[in-house]
């Protein structure tokens, strides 16, 4: 599996290093429609500022996107933090009282934690010099995703949790683990897109769930030694339906490295060489072979590991 990723958030290096131009149509959509659903802590900070100083006259309407975004947002949190002030200062009341409850001492532990939470999504909103987890997705959020479209490679936004076409939107909730693919379901569950619709995420560095030797769980990060960033296989998917068009993926993955396994996690997503890039992204749907074949030809970076803060 992959639990959680720093990305390449920011198109600007898709395009620098890969000559990919950016659909910028489908950032509008998509961010109006992320918006729209409340879910604009789901487009990683690194990505929203990559648009802060417009280019064009999309971009001037992804700026304002990202302007209006981070201003909801914030009040979002404004008023929680507000709400969760009241209840603590109302358990304090009650815990200096003559007749103090357990459930008064509940809230003021649970609002005084709420209150740091809070206080460290408005600072982190508010801050502008990026900071490496300001690039970090989880299942559920938005990453750019190179693919061909008109004979070039193109940058899309998408969700990192693939609902296949043809699949109710119910999926999202029923599968939940749909992002990551596996390599041996790859011609079953997920025949639909592998051999047909590829993508590639630039990754940094990878986070997996392990259990540690006290039988706990413990999340730990994955990065190559020679800090080269890894060109991860993945499948996608445009799902349309009633007032709804999603663009999805998943990651391929495959047996771990060694090292990973050594570590405790039973997979590793697929890290291919950069000469395979354009047969990955222009599959032949009568050819896996060849698409295997990339997968067995793929780049084999020492993972160095440590828990994760």
């Amino acid at each position: 599996m992959c639990y959680s990723a720093q990305v390449w958030a920011a198109y600007q290096k898709f395009v620098r290093v890969h000559g990919a131009i950016m659909d910028i149509k489908e950032f509008v959509r998509t961010f109006i429609d992320v918006k729209a659903r409340g879910q604009w802590n789901r487009l990683p900070k690194a990505m929203r500022e990559s648009f802060r100083k417009p280019e064009s006259a999309e971009g001037f309407e992804l700026a304002k996107l990202v302007a209006e975004g981070d201003r909801e947002l914030e009040a979002t949190i404004e008023a929680e933090l507000s709400a969760q002030r009241e209840r603590l200062t109302k358990a304090e009341a009650v815990l200096a009282g003559a007749k103090p409850t357990k459930k008064a001492a509940d809230d003021q532990r649970i609002a005084g934690n709420k209150i740091k939470a809070a206080e460290r999504k408005l600072d982190d909103l508010r801050r502008r010099e990026l900071e490496p987890d300001d690039s970090r997705i989880y299942p559920g959020y938005y990453a750019p995703l190179m693919v061909w479209e008109d004979g070039r490679r193109v940058v899309k936004p998408m969700r990192y949790q693939c609902r296949p076409v043809g699949k109710p939107a119910s999926y999202d909730k029923d599968y939940p683990g749909t992002y990551n693919a596996r390599r041996d379901n790859l011609e079953g569950f997920w025949r639909g897109q592998f051999g047909h619709t590829h993508g590639l995420m630039v990754v940094e560095t990878f986070y997996e769930n392990v259990e540690g030797p006290d039988g706990k769980n413990r999340v730990v990060q994955f990065t190559p030694r020679d800090r080269e960033p890894m060109l991860v296989a993945c499948l996608w998917s445009r799902w349309e339906g009633p007032g709804e068009t999603l663009l999805s993926f998943a990651a391929i993955t495959d047996e771990p490295e060694p090292e990973v396994a050594a570590a405790g996690h039973d997979r590793t997503i697929i890290n291919i060489k950069p000469e395979h890039i354009d047969a990955w992204l222009r599959p032949d749907p009568a050819n896996l072979a060849e698409l295997y074949a990339i997968f067995d030809d793929k780049r084999h970076p020492y993972y160095e590991h440590r828990v994760a803060a």
